[in-house]
């Protein structure tokens, strides 16, 4: 996660870290928490750059660019 979020044209610069919050071996399961360094409140920066499916979709996005 570390490099897909600082390696990101759209996040690289606000990424922090990355860390594993909790894994299940049962159900391949991982909650994980990154930290995000963002800028003063700008019109719709949290609403846009920093939603959580925008988020999503940077991961998603490296995922399908591996296959």
């Amino acid at each position: 996660l570390t490099d897909v979020y600082s390696s990101s044209p759209a996040l690289g610069r606000y990424f922090r870290s990355a860390q594993v919050v909790s894994f299940s071996n049962e159900s391949s399961t991982v909650f994980y928490q990154l930290e995000f360094s963002v800028p003063p409140s700008t019109e719709g920066f949290m609403e846009n750059t920093m939603n959580p499916d925008f988020i999503r979709n940077i991961l998603r996005q490296n995922i399908y660019d591996e296959d």
